[in-house]
């Protein structure tokens, strides 16, 4: 981890078209601007964490669905057999 020392109005550039500003210092919080492309999605760190928590559910769901539907079809198949 990179670890940098900013005071307010300083930033960092990340990428060629990312850029973090530090906006306000208040006590233990710091605002942060941050520029960057339409197309980068930007999250605060624990929304993106239950983004990925809930991608990872569906993908689960999604494979128990196929799983199923899968031996549903092989049991119609010896039925109509």
């Amino acid at each position: 981890m990179l670890v940098l020392t900013r005071k307010k109005g300083q930033g960092v550039v990340i990428g060629a078209g990312i850029r973090i500003v530090v906006v306000e210092v208040s006590g233990e919080y710091v605002r942060l601007g941050i520029e960057a492309p339409r197309e980068v999605a930007v999250y605060r760190e624990e929304i993106y964490r239950i983004i990925q928590e809930e991608n990872r559910a569906a993908l689960a769901t999604r494979r128990l669905a196929d799983e199923l539907e899968e031996k549903t079809r092989k049991y119609k198949v010896s039925i109509d057999d």
